[in-house]
């Protein structure tokens, strides 16, 4: 346990931080595995979905919730398994 008063502020900030940052990466995943599971089901709004998850990409990378690079590695793999079945 933090004993200065700036380590306990920092500690709090940190908790507050993690918590809205592990809403953002849950709804990342989800929206990304919906996306993937549209791809391979050939679904007819498969373009929307894939939008949808490549700008919560984008956003969450933004934010700093992940890297940039992250970001870009992550659609562009969605758009390749989008791509790849034609959508």
């Amino acid at each position: 346990m933090a004993n200065i008063a700036s380590q306990k502020k920092r500690n709090r900030q940190n908790e507050k931080r993690r918590v809205r940052n592990k809403g953002v990466r849950s709804e990342l995943k989800t929206r990304v595995k919906v996306a993937g599971q549209a791809v391979t089901d050939g679904d007819a709004s498969v373009v929307e979905i894939v939008k949808a998850a490549q700008k919560r990409i984008d956003k969450a990378a933004s934010q700093g919730v992940i890297h940039k690079n992250a970001a870009a590695r992550r659609t562009s793999r969605l758009m390749k398994r989008a791509a790849k079945t034609g959508a």
